[in-house]
Order: C-alpha cells, then sequence, then structure tokens
C-alpha cells in the first residue's frame, strides 16, 4: 500500500535526474510511489527515467500531455490515488527520512494540510547572500502561525520540500498556469481557503541551485510577479478589519507595495518612517510620518514593508513593544 506519491516533473535534468529519484526511492520507513513527468526533455534524461523504472517497481515514468511545469504537473496529479502527495525536484536531494517523517506528521495532524521541510542550499558556486538570508527567513517559520503572519513577505516554503493532501489540493482546483509562480499562488489561496502550512524542525531537502534555475531566470518568479500575486490576498486580509491601513516604509519596497493594493480597495492613510528626509512629504498622496505618529494614531493595520536588511525586525520589535501584536494589529510584507 502507498503511502505517499512523489510528483517529479522533469526537463533536460539527465546531470541530476539520477541521483534525484534515487533520494525519494530509498526514503525510509514509508511506502512511496514515485510518478517522474517528462515535460520534452531533448537529453538522455527520459531514457535513464526508463531504465530505472524498469528495475523499480515504485517509479513509473509518464509524458506531459501539455508543456511547461504546470502541465506537468497537472499531468502527474492525474495520476495520483493515495491521500498524500509529495514534491521534489529534478536537480534537488531529499534526505532520507524527509518524507517518512511528513507522513508521520500529517498523519499526526489531521487539520494540516500542507507540511515542508526545513532545506539546506546546495552549489557548485558562492551563494548569493539575498539567497541565504531568504532560506534563513523561511526556515525560521515552523508552525501555522509563523506561514500565515509571514505569507505576504515571501514565498514561505521551498516548494519540492512539500507534502500536501490530496484534497486539499483538489479543493484549490489544483495549480494554476499564468504568468505568476504557480506554488506561492498555491500558498496564497490555501490560506484564503483556511488551509493551514507548517514546516517539519528539520532539513528534509537539499535545494540545488545553479544559474539556470527557473526561479532566476523566468519572468514568472520576478519580484513583480510576486507582488502582483499577492496584492489581492493581502488586500483580502487587510479587509477582514474595517478602517484604516498605514504603510510602515516610504521607500521603494513601501511605495510598490502600497500602489499594488490600490486597485484592491486598499489606501494608504500614511506612510510611517523613520528617516527624517522624508517625513513630512507626501507619498501616493498620504503623509509621510515618523514613528510617534503611532502614539496619537492607532490605524486598524500597519502594514511593514521595508527593504534593507534587518529593518524588518527592527520594526517588529518597535511594534511589539508599543503593544501591537504580529497578525492583529500588523504584517510583515515586501
Amino acid at each position: 500500500m502507498t503511502d505517499v506519491t512523489v510528483v517529479l516533473p522533469f526537463r533536460d535534468a539527465a546531470d541530476t535526474l539520477e541521483e534525484a529519484l534515487d533520494s525519494v526511492l530509498s526514503q525510509r520507513g514509508v511506502a512511496v510511489e514515485v510518478l517522474a513527468v517528462d515535460d520534452g526533455s531533448h537529453d538522455g534524461g527520459s531514457a535513464m527515467a526508463q531504465r530505472m523504472a524498469a528495475s523499480h517497481r515504485g517509479l513509473t515514468v509518464l509524458e506531459s500531455t501539455t508543456p511547461g511545469l504546470v502541465g506537468a504537473l497537472r499531468t502527474g496529479i492525474s495520476q495520483v490515488r493515495s491521500e498524500l502527495l509529495a514534491r521534489m525536484d529534478a536537480d534537488d536531494i531529499s534526505l532520507p527520512d524527509r518524507i517518512g517523517e511528513q507522513v508521520q506528521r500529517m498523519r499526526a495532524s489531521p487539520a494540516l494540510s500542507i507540511l515542508g521541510t526545513r532545506v539546506e542550499l546546495l552549489s557548485a558556486q558562492p551563494i548569493a547572500g539575498g539567497m541565504q538570508r531568504y532560506i534563513a527567513w523561511q526556515n525560521a517559520l515552523l508552525t501555522e502561525a509563523d506561514h500565515r503572519a509571514q505569507l505576504f513577505v515571501e514565498s514561505p516554503l521551498c516548494h519540492p520540500s512539500t507534502v500536501m493532501r490530496t484534497t486539499a489540493l483538489e479543493q484549490l482546483g489544483g495549480y494554476r498556469d499564468g504568468p505568476f509562480p504557480e506554488d506561492y499562488d498555491l500558498w496564497l489561496r490555501a490560506d484564503a481557503a483556511g488551509l493551514a502550512m507548517a514546516k517539519l524542525d528539520s532539513v528534509g531537502l537539499r535545494w540545488r541551485q545553479g544559474p539556470g534555475r527557473a526561479t532566476l531566470v523566468d519572468p514568472r518568479y520576478g519580484p513583480d510577479r510576486f507582488l502582483a500575486c499577492k496584492a489581492p490576498h493581502l488586500a483580502a486580509r487587510l479587509r477582514t478589519r474595517q478602517g484604516d491601513v498605514a504603510v510602515w516604509g516610504a521607500g521603494k519596497t513601501g511605495r510598490h507595495l502600497a500602489r499594488a493594493l490600490e486597485p484592491h480597495g486598499i489606501r494608504a492613510c500614511a506612510f510611517v518612517d523613520v528617516d527624517p528626509g522624508k517625513v513630512g512629504r507626501t507619498a501616493r498622496d498620504a503623509p509621510i510620518v515618523d514613528p510617534d505618529w503611532l502614539r496619537t494614531h492607532r490605524p486598524t493595520w500597519v502594514v511593514v514593508a521595508v527593504g534593507a536588511a534587518g529593518a524588518r525586525d527592527e520594526v517588529r520589535a518597535h511594534l511589539d513593544a508599543s503593544g501591537l501584536a504580529e497578525g492583529r494589529d500588523y504584517l510583515c510584507a515586501a
């Protein structure tokens, strides 16, 4: 009996595919079925996967019915019959106990719909500081409350590290194809539907980085696409409590976020900033004020949108000390 089905799309990944497949086929303490979906490969990856399938009963190789990652995911998901579905990419490595631990946690937590793991970066080249900070941020999010509170900063889960309930994916209508990151779109819709996400407090995936990775070269994963993707969901969260919305951050990050929210009915009543050169001016037709403004003005929400490294934690500490609670009175975004 299969405990979980792993959906692994691949395209021109002959150099890493065998190691990726081996890592999920050799998972400990869990019955795994692997669906490797060929998304139009032109190298030897498909033939290699077929050879592996001949000696592994748990591996099936499929041809994607439509081109592209989302099409390959849909092809694989259409063949899933197990209650749990795991994701995996063709250039990553799952550690031996990753999926078994996730299955155990999902069985013990019936209210949990999506579960990731902490990840470690794998690269032959030095990894940029921005990516290292992103992984440190992502790895620090463990609980359901963490993921819900930080959802609008960035994608809180590493997609190929996740296990999902098949019924939850069906409830959401599966992956959507469009000019946006398909995984972040799914997490946002899951949150809007009240589905809980969390992460194991252990590293389960070695996430390979390279110059050709889609997150670096595909325009769907650009900052503007993430912002457009999150804006309607953030606006909907802000509308759960009626009242004024102030944005902390009058720089580029805050102004861009405020602009993205406006078509969805949210307009900043003020921008809070610590830069004396900005205070007293306006942005998006709203006044730029210093943090003391919050002592006499209590907007319903403060959206923290600052781009400088470490600035978000400083603002969070200030707001916490003022008696505001993250998730109730303020949200962090980017």
